[in-house]
């Protein structure tokens, strides 16, 4: 349970820092719907995150002969608080670099355990891992852009 709960703080959290910039530079934006978008915002980037070992073992699977020994590759306590505190460094002010910075150290300890699962070794599990959060990553921010897109339409369509 502790594990659901830090994976949504970490959505939350991450959605807040991509929503609160766009929410105040539009002053007619209700708090209603900004907390509405902090919650769809927060599922979602939580189930990215939830899903980024299970994309890693995928990859690693395919990378693979023979399939792995384990039954997986799953968060952990220990492993997920640095992506809290990377969700929380969202924030554009606070530091892109260091957000990124945490992110690289959060998949170099997912890293390790999918290395240990598999026969793949250490470098070749973070290139598992590097690939499957590149690729969650960029399907989020698409999915994002098309949200804005979408949504800037319809306000073009409401004003005129």
């Amino acid at each position: 349970m502790a594990l659901v709960v830090l994976l949504l703080f970490a959505g939350v959290s991450e959605a807040a820092g991509r929503i609160l910039p766009v929410a105040v530079g539009r002053p007619g934006m209700s708090r209603t719907r900004v907390a509405g978008l902090l919650c769809a915002g927060g599922l979602v980037e939580g189930a990215v995150f939830a899903l980024w070992p299970l994309t890693a073992w995928t990859l690693a699977e395919l990378v693979l002969s023979s399939a792995p020994a384990g039954d997986g590759l799953a968060w952990t306590p220990d492993l997920v608080a640095p992506l809290v505190l990377a969700a929380v460094l969202a924030f554009p002010l606070l530091g892109p670099f260091l957000h990124l910075l945490l992110f690289v150290a959060v998949g170099a300890g997912l890293a390790g355990p999918l290395a240990a699962a598999t026969d793949l070794g250490w470098w070749g599990a973070a290139g598992c891992v590097a690939v499957a959060g590149a690729g969650l990553g960029i399907a989020v921010e698409a999915v994002r852009r098309l949200v804005v897109r979408i949504s800037a339409a319809e306000a073009r369509g409401a004003v005129t």
